[in-house]
Parts: C-alpha cells; sequence; structure tokens
C-alpha cells in the first residue's frame, strides 16, 4: 500500500534521529545553534528530494512536511499550493551554517560530528523520498549528492576521516539490474550473486601469497603496547578452540561454547586492532574460512525508516560471513528511551543470523564498560550468546609514550632528549588527569600529527634542511602554540 508510514510515524523517526545527534555535540554553542537550525535545513532537504523524484506533490507530501519539527521548535503548518510553489522553487543544496562550526570542532577535538552529521542527512533525505513507499534512483542521487557537497568542504578543511558514509544507492527501491518481470526477491538473489563473484575475485588473488602462521600472529599480539590481561585471555581462548577441536577429531563429546565476544573499555584501546588480529587467528586454526574483520556501528546497520533496517544489517552479515563482524559502539543499538527504536530490529535480525551462521560468523561488540553492560543485559539473546568478556585498560603515562616513541620509529622521526623528557610529562600528565574523554591512543596520535605539522612549518623555513631536520622533533613540535609562548617567556 502506497504511503503506508504515517505523518505522525516520519515525526517521531525524524525528531528521535535528530535529538540523538544533539546529544552527541558536547560544545555549548554549537549545540545551541543545531537545535535552533536543523529543522529548517531539513525540511529544504525535503524540498530538493522532491523537486528531483519530478512527482507530482500530494497531500501525503504535506502531511510529511509539517511533520518536520523537532521539540521546542516550531512546526510548520505549510498548505498545499505553498508546498507545490516551494518544491517548484527549491533553489538547490546548500549546506547548514551550522556545519561550519561543527568542522572547526572537529578540526580543534579530533571529532567527527561532521561526517555523523552527513550520514544523519543521508537518513533524512532517504525518509522524505519514503513518502510513497519507493527510493527512486533519482531521490537516491539527490542524496548522495548532499552528502558529497558536505564531504568536500570537510575535505576542504583538511578532515581527514576513514568512516565509511552511507550509500543511498543502496536503498533504491527496483536496482538497475532489475530486469523486465522480475521480482524483487529474483533481483536481490541476483544482486548477491553478482556482489559475491566480486567479493571473491580479489579474494582468490590474495590466495597465492603467503597466510601468517599462529605463531607469528601471537607475536604480532605479543608486540602490542600493554593489554596484558586481553594477551592472556586471547590465548586461553585460543587453546580452548584448539582443543575443542582435538576432542572432536578423537571422537570425545564436546560442550556448547560461544566464541562471540564483548570487549569492554575506553576508546583508543587497542580493541579493533586485537578483533582483526583475532579473525586472523581463527583463520589460521580452521575456525574461520577466511578471516576478514567488518567493522560496523549503529549507522552501519540501522536505516532511517520502515524495512530498511534489516536489509543493511543482512548486508553487513554476508560482507562479514567466514570472518569477524565487529560492532564498535554496539550499545548505540538499544535506545533505551525508545522500545521501538529500529536499534532493537538489528539486534533481532543480527542474533538470527549468528544461529543460522554459527558454524562461519563470529560477532563481537565493543564500547564503553558501563554501557556494554547495560547493552547485553537488555535482550536474553544477547546474554546467552556473549558470554566472554576482554576488559581492556586505559593505557598509563608509560605505555602512552611508548606507543609515542612507536609511531615515531614507524613513521621515520626521532625524538631529541628535551622532546623525550617533554613528551613522557605531557602524557604522565594526560592519564593522570583522564576523564570520561580520554583517548588512549587516540590522543596520542593526535599529538603525533600536530607536532608533525608543526615541524613541517619549520624545516620549511630551513634554506637546506638535512635527513636529520627533516626527521628530528623537538619539544617546540611537541608544545601547542601557546605552551610555545609561555616557554618563551619563561626563557
Amino acid at each position: 500500500m502506497k504511503g503506508s508510514m504515517t505523518a505522525a510515524a516520519v515525526h517521531k523517526q525524524y525528531a528521535e534521529g535528530v535529538d540523538a545527534f544533539r546529544r552527541q555535540i558536547t560544545e555549548p554553542t554549537l549545540r545551541l545553534r543545531f537545535g535552533q537550525e536543523a529543522d529548517v535545513f531539513f525540511r529544504a532537504c525535503a524540498l530538493g528530494v522532491w523537486q528531483r523524484d519530478g512527482s507530482a506533490v500530494t497531500p501525503r507530501h504535506v502531511e510529511y512536511y509539517n511533520a518536520v519539527y523537532t521539540r521546542g521548535n516550531p512546526v510548520p503548518s505549510i498548505l498545499f499550493w505553498e508546498l507545490s510553489t516551494a518544491v517548484g522553487e527549491y533553489p538547490g543544496f546548500q549546506a547548514p551554517d551550522f556545519f561550519a562550526r561543527m568542522r572547526a570542532c572537529d578540526k580543534v577535538s579530533g571529532t567527527d560530528l561532521a561526517r555523523r552529521f552527513i550520514d544523519l542527512t543521508t537518513l533524512m533525505i532517504l525518509l522524505f523520498a519514503a513518502v510513497d513507499d519507493c527510493v527512486s534512483e533519482e531521490e537516491a542521487g539527490f542524496a548522495e549528492d548532499c552528502a558529497g557537497a558536505l564531504e568536500a568542504l570537510c575535505r576542504g578543511d583538511g578532515l581527514k576521516g576513514d568512516r565509511a558514509g552511507l550509500d543511498p544507492r543502496e536503498f533504491v527501491t527496483r536496482r538497475p539490474e532489475q530486469k523486465a518481470g522480475q521480482g524483487p526477491a529474483e533481483t536481490a538473489a541476483s544482486v548477491k550473486e553478482s556482489e559475491k563473484a566480486q567479493a571473491e575475485e580479489p579474494a582468490a588473488e590474495q590466495a597465492q601469497e603467503p597466510e601468517p602462521t599462529v605463531e607469528e600472529l601471537l607475536a604480532e599480539l605479543d608486540g602490542l603496547c600493554g593489554l596484558e590481561k586481553v594477551k592472556a585471555d586471547v590465548k586461553s581462548l585460543i587453546n580452548l578452540v584448539k582443543v575443542r577441536r582435538l576432542r572432536e577429531e578423537k571422537g570425545l563429546p564436546v560442550p556448547p561454547m560461544s566464541l562471540h565476544l564483548v570487549f569492554m573499555g575506553n576508546p583508543g584501546t587497542g580493541k579493533t586492532t586485537v578483533a582483526r588480529l583475532l579473525a586472523k587467528i581463527y583463520h589460521a586454526i580452521g575456525v574461520l574460512s577466511k578471516g576478514q574483520l567488518v567493522e560496523v556501528d549503529r549507522s552501519g546497520l540501522v536505516a532511517g525508516f520502515v524495512g530498511q533496517t534489516a536489509i543493511k544489517t543482512n548486508e553487513a552479515v554476508q560482507k562479514a560471513l567466514g570472518g569477524v563482524l565487529f560492532i564498535d559502539e554496539a550499545y548505540a543499538l538499544v535506545n533505551q528511551e525508545n522500545a521501538n527504536d529500529f536499534g532493537h530490529e538489528a539486534i533481532e535480525v543480527l542474533l538470527k543470523n549468528m544461529e543460522d551462521h554459527r558454524k562461519d560468523l563470529i560477532v563481537i561488540v565493543a564500547g564503553y564498560t558501563g554501557l556494554m553492560g547495560k547493552f547485553i543485559h537488555s535482550n536474553p539473546g544477547l546474554e546467552s550468546r556473549f558470554n566472554k568478556y576482554f576488559y581492556f585498560e586505559d593505557y598509563t603515562g608509560e605505555q602512552l609514550m611508548e606507543i609515542l616513541r612507536s609511531m615515531c620509529a614507524k613513521n621515520g622521526y626521532t625524538l631529541d632528549a628535551e622532546a623525550e623528557k617533554l613528551g613522557a610529562g605531557m602524557l604522565r600528565e594526560l592519564y593522570e588527569e583522564r576523564d570520561e574523554n580520554f583517548g588512549n591512543a587516540r590522543d596520542v596520535r593526535n599529538l603525533f600529527e600536530k607536532a608533525v605539522a608543526r615541524q613541517a612549518d619549520r624545516v620549511a623555513l630551513l634554506e637546506a634542511p638535512t635527513r636529520e631536520d627533516l626527521m628530528a622533533l623537538t619539544a617546540a613540535d611537541l608544545r601547542e602554540p601557546e605552551e610555545r609562548a609561555e616557554a618563551g617567556e619563561r626563557a
């Protein structure tokens, strides 16, 4: 039935999505501006996607438009003829004013709010496109163009990020590959076969390369800084798996065991790195057929409107079959304030796939310790499948300094004696004064990258820099500009 999603449901999804994003903004001024300006921006996006579709405006479009508001902001009451005129006169996509401040905050604090906002914009445009229960190629193209315009602004500001944005083309109701007379189920099957063939081609090419042995992978694990408890837990788990396989070979009974894991700890403590190694180790000992790691978060599993979350979650699982599906910030799938949040649908689909593919899929969920405990206990199915917990402790000041030295060595830089002393003091202070925003190794990477940028500015002024000049990081390179000024005054 066309238009099966009510205006009330649209308002609920829109308001919850925008409110959830607003709660992620820690900078007070930016949070205020976003709350004041977001509704106007997203209503303009609705006009744009409906113009791109080219279909006639209907009363349902009016209902959708008037549903786009958040609590505390004015409720629109546009009339049919007003909306028809506004759609026809839509001037083209423009980034909201608050997006510039959002990028500036990201640049200073190393966050990724701007790219998360791009995902939010894409989802909202797709929500508006579904006014007729159909996302057309033209509407997906508009979402893609808008995301591209915002991404270009991020790149222009020098923001680097590894977040894979949403692909609007994945939400098109009728794919270009669909043949005349071919039903949706047949189309999906043919697309899956095509994707599978494409995925297997590079795998076949890489198969000629020698794969690392278990011993080599364990040596790589041992080479990681800190994480002594995690390393011991990983080795114990591997031994358990090995003995189970030996018992199977000898015809001995093997009690049921879940290999799905919960990684608990603060950001930057090596959870993704350990998960990637574990996937390779499981492959090396024959537990998994491929050993790849597929990393997702809520945006990679949950869609913004009815019917799409199951598709996104199943696609993520398909990519991870034969390896590990790593769900970062998994607690975000559970909205404690809304029992009907689509995150619950993603969890149910995930649990079914874990059962259907229990012999060739391992799921690792990760996040803050306290929040992950609530997440696991939110669903009996999660409690039964996730019963092994790995705790990733914060790096100490000495370990953070060891990570900095490793980054320098890996990238061809050296720290002089004064820089060594200053860096050790800075990182020790960072650890001792840590709060909920402590980023562990991420903070070290930020320090290193800023030092490299300052060193480049310094060395570029030299007439004929030597190899040693190009490699040396000094105490001045490690300091923030205001800290350098204070040090100069003291001198």
